[in-house]
Parts: structure tokens; C-alpha cells; sequence
């Protein structure tokens, strides 16, 4: 168990290197799904309200989760948001797992979009 976490954090920290040789920043969970969020909604990189970041990382949460069938795409709202059904509930974890959860569904949602 002990050497997939260690895989995990290992291909978790060439994703942010990838992600620092194509935007310039290294990010953090938070700037990860930012970029998920922002690549989702398909609007550019424009300026985002404090509001809008929360729902962008959002948007990103629910798409990685999708495959798990955790969520699914109702549809979108007028401006072109998407809105999402959660279809059963998340697993409970501590924080590290939770993590570590997150982590391993952003990790195969970039090699699903041919990043990684």
C-alpha cells in the first residue's frame, strides 16, 4: 500500500511540473482544479469573481469524479455553466485520503485528455 502512495505522490508531482512547463506556475490542488475548471467551462482565462473560482473548482471536482459515477451532467445554465447531479456519496476519508482520492481521479483525468 505503502509504494502506491508513494507512486501516486510521484506521478502527482510530474503533473505539476508538466502543468509548470506549459503555464509557468507549479500549482497546488487548488490551481489544479482551477485549470480543470476553467478548461471545462470553456470561457479562456479570463477574470474570475471569488465566486466563480469556487464554482470553477466545482466544475472540476464533479468532472474528475464522473467516471468514479459519483456525478453526472445535467446540463448547463444560460451562461453556459454546467451543473452537475451527485449520484452517490463520496467515500469517507481522512484528510490525507481524501487527497489522495482526489489526486488519483485528477491524475487519470489528465491522461483521459492525453496530458500525461
Amino acid at each position: 500500500m505503502e509504494h502506491l502512495k508513494e507512486d501516486l505522490q510521484v506521478r502527482w508531482l510530474k503533473l505539476r511540473i508538466k502543468l509548470k512547463e506549459v503555464f509557468g506556475i507549479k500549482p497546488d490542488m487548488n490551481g489544479v482544479l482551477m485549470l480543470i475548471g476553467i478548461q471545462e467551462l470553456g470561457q479562456g482565462g479570463r477574470e474570475y469573481t471569488k465566486e466563480e473560482k469556487q464554482d470553477l473548482m466545482h466544475i472540476a471536482i464533479c468532472t474528475v469524479l464522473m467516471p468514479g459515477g459519483f456525478y453526472m451532467l445535467e446540463g448547463q445554465d444560460e451562461e453556459g455553466w454546467p451543473h452537475f447531479k451527485q449520484l452517490k456519496a463520496l467515500p469517507e476519508h481522512n484528510f490525507i485520503d481524501q487527497e489522495n482520492f482526489l489526486k488519483d481521479h485528477v491524475l487519470m483525468y489528465f491522461q483521459s485528455q492525453k496530458f500525461i
